[in-house]
């Protein structure tokens, strides 16, 4: 994969919004997105050996590795423009610390941010930047 790829809930609410932060921040259009649940999503979990049913957790590919839950929105931050990069000073902080922490998050993000009915469709001028 020349681009890094990542996959999110697609019914997310919280989740939509990340991609969308990360989008704006992406001044290089650097990043691909799909939904865990769509069949690019699917396809990429299959091949990287991931559960295709658990949707806890965000996926970030990026060449040959496969980075999930806190280490992949670390992983992110440390590639958008401005300040953001800096949030990468948090991958010191032990793994199972931070994904505890990102685990209470995804436990009640639907209750606190809500859920659609269907996956997000990107806008056609960000079609591009999704994978099919």
């Amino acid at each position: 994969m020349e681009h890094p790829v990542l996959l999110f809930d697609g019914v997310c609410n919280l989740c939509n919004k990340a991609v969308q932060f990360i989008i704006k921040r992406d001044k290089d259009a650097l990043f691909r997105f799909a939904s865990l649940q769509s069949d690019a999503g699917q396809a990429l979990l299959n091949q990287h050996d991931l559960p295709t049913e658990d949707f806890d957790t965000m996926v970030y590919l990026e060449g040959d590795s496969v980075y999930t839950r806190s280490t992949a929105g670390l992983r992110i931050a440390r590639r958008l423009g401005g300040l953001w990069p800096l949030l990468y000073a948090f991958i010191v902080i032990p793994r199972p610390i931070r994904d505890a922490v990102y685990g209470v998050i995804v436990r009640n993000r639907y209750r606190w941010f809500g859920k659609r009915d269907d996956c997000m469709v990107p806008t056609p001028d960000l079609r591009a930047r999704f994978l099919e």
